[in-house]
């Protein structure tokens, strides 16, 4: 006799996958066309049709077994025709390896946070780009939660105060950048699963640090993926019923993009989201590139309805669900409709990664020819912004994109020696000084702090050796930080809304903004960039309050490094000979390639 028959009278549990109980374990699974369901695992010796499951509404099945117990391992065994199907369980939470087999998690794997913990409002944010597998790693292992945490205290006192993990779903093989996701609800094994992430993040949230996971759902796999026709169904031999089984199947990463017109791959999404930001209690999601959610060949034809209300139906939920935690969009399309709010036909994402910054801020830095950098180009980014918001979009000069696929961190772009030249150090800071002063929510990548140089691989590892002899670089970034931040009080501005690029000066590659909250001594923040060669003596910028700014911050200063030429800048004192359009002004001296920051004391 088969265990279904033995089957608990009590009402079914609610859930999917695996759900331990105090009796036992429940199992659900959507399988709409297979003629037979059972559960094998190490608690039947992996015999099918011992542990059968009942056919419930709309293609479910469920089992409840008193003799399964967390930590055991398991499947689920399918039958379709003359198919004989083993599948991992499409919820598993934890998996022995991307081919191997789902595990019942414990009873308290999702548990109350440990710490209460308040995510910086979206103004105040100073994201990190994180990847787990190479951040800090011992030499010949991949990187994991744990050897991540020991470097938290370095992000602490640089000022971060938000990491945004690349993927850590569980991918094929331990050496990936992410976004390969065989199984979207379990973590990462080779990083140390689900246990190794809620150490990280209460190790984040107790040094003050908010956790946003990057989440892909433009397509699952392509490789080691449990869900490819996973009851054994599929039309043109496509995926089944988790994809699109005709043209639009199609992605960059093979025909495996989700089925976002069908309720039960909505929901699969759905949950997915949820779980990050309910059961784990993580801060924020990134998704990554939107633009093949929302359409088939990443352009204005062949737009997928169903994908764009996808997001808006999640982003709206999170906003109802989970007050004050962010969604970023990776969409690169300029597109103000990405961060609208949902009832003015908008996806309603929080904020999302600024194509309209980078590649102009980008290509202003490499330029190696001042007379071919376009200050009007560099306003235009600095100005760039959706729905008359400044902070509905990341800024950032490296991301593993951007230093990936053929291009390099900045410092390479311009020197590609192993010792970064003067100018690479020069003009990597300055832009650093642009993500840092531009409205916008700042992003930095791991290891930008110290000059981390060539591109981005799975493969090559953060060297902290390099952290040491950039130290004074790092130093650079804190102080940029810390200006950003307001610690000191007198710099309220930089995370206020409003921005004026009052001079613009193409000739002498001289760009002079103001930045503020509500205006005033301490809140007051101009900023002047010289994108050139050569000093700028008495060079006379317009201010927007009279008195004595004092100079906060200088990035020629060789406490930075000594390829800096310490030129002597200093406080000013505004007369009333207005200028730019403002009704006062002072002359300046600024160094080559270099960013200087004012502000007035209260």
């Amino acid at each position: 006799m088969s265990s279904a028959s033995l089957q608990p009278s009590f009402d079914p549990l609610p859930g999917m996958g695996a759900i331990p109980h105090a009796h036992g374990v429940a199992f659900r699974v959507w399988a709409p066309n297979a003629d037979k369901v059972s559960v094998i695992g190490t608690f039947n010796d992996w015999q099918a049709e011992t542990d059968d499951c009942v056919h419930e509404e709309n293609g479910y099945w469920y089992a409840d077994l008193s003799h399964a117990k967390p930590g055991d391992e398991y499947k689920f065994h399918i039958v379709n025709g003359e198919q004989q199907l083993q599948r991992i369980d499409p919820y598993a939470k934890i998996v022995t390896n991307s081919v191997g087999s789902g595990v019942i998690p414990a009873l308290d794997l999702f548990e109350p946070p440990k710490n209460h913990f308040q995510m910086p409002a979206w103004n105040d944010l100073v994201i990190y780009e994180m990847h787990i597998g190479t951040f800090n790693t011992e030499e010949g292992k991949v990187g994991t939660f744990d050897s991540a945490i020991e470097r938290l205290p370095h992000l602490k006192a640089l000022g971060i105060n938000a990491v945004e993990l690349m993927p850590i779903a569980e991918f094929a093989g331990d050496y990936s950048w992410g976004y390969n996701p065989a199984h979207p609800y379990a973590i990462e094994s080779a990083y140390g699963g689900a246990d190794g992430f809620k150490r990280f993040l209460t190790a984040a949230h107790e040094a003050g640090i908010a956790v946003i996971v990057d989440v892909v759902y433009n397509h699952f796999g392509p490789s080691d993926i449990s869900l490819w026709q996973f009851d054994g169904w599929s039309e043109n031999d496509k995926g089944g019923i988790y994809f699109y089984n005709d043209w639009r199947s199609t992605t960059p990463w093979g025909d495996t993009r989700p089925d976002y017109g069908r309720g039960e791959v909505r929901q699969y999404i759905f949950d997915n989201a949820m779980m990050w930001l309910g059961d784990y209690h993580a801060d924020g999601l990134r998704y990554d590139m939107t633009l093949y959610i929302r359409s088939v060949e990443a352009d204005a034809q062949d737009l997928i309805a169903e994908g764009f209300s996808l997001l808006q139906w999640i982003n709206s939920e999170v906003q109802i669900r989970h007050p004050g935690k962010i969604t970023i969009a990776e969409d690169l399309q300029n597109s103000a409709e990405l961060t609208l709010a949902k009832e003015h036909g908008g996806a309603n994402f929080s904020s999302q990664w600024d194509a309209g910054f980078v590649h102009p801020i980008r290509e202003a830095l490499i330029e190696g020819d001042d007379a071919h950098r376009s200050m009007h180009a560099v306003r235009d980014a600095l100005l760039n912004q959706y729905n008359h918001d400044a902070f509905q979009r990341v800024i950032y000069t490296e991301s593993h994109d951007e230093v990936a696929n053929g291009k390099q961190r900045l410092v390479s772009e311009i020197d590609p020696s192993d010792r970064p030249n003067r100018y690479a150090i020069k003009r990597s800071t300055l832009g650093a000084a642009l993500v840092l002063t531009a409205p916008g929510i700042p992003m930095l990548l791991q290891g930008q702090e110290f000059l981390r140089d060539q591109w981005f691989r799975d493969d090559r590892p953060i060297d902290w050796q390099r952290a040491e002899e950039y130290a004074d670089i790092t130093t650079l970034y804190r102080d940029l930080i810390n200006l950003r931040l307001n610690r000191a009080g007198h710099s309220a501005g930089l995370s206020g809304q409003h921005t004026s690029v009052y001079h613009v000066n193409d000739n002498d590659k001289l760009i002079a903004m103001h930045r503020s909250k509500e205006g005033g001594a301490g809140d007051d923040v101009v900023v002047v960039f010289n994108f050139a060669e050569g000093r700028k003596e008495n060079y006379v910028i317009g201010l927007p309050q009279g008195g004595e700014w004092k100079l906060r911050f200088n990035s020629d200063a060789t406490l930075y490094n000594e390829e800096m030429d310490e030129t002597p800048s200093g406080d000013i004192s505004a007369n009333e000979e207005g200028k730019d359009g403002l009704g006062y002004s002072a002359p300046i001296t600024i160094g080559a390639y270099t960013c200087l920051i004012y502000s007035q004391d209260k």
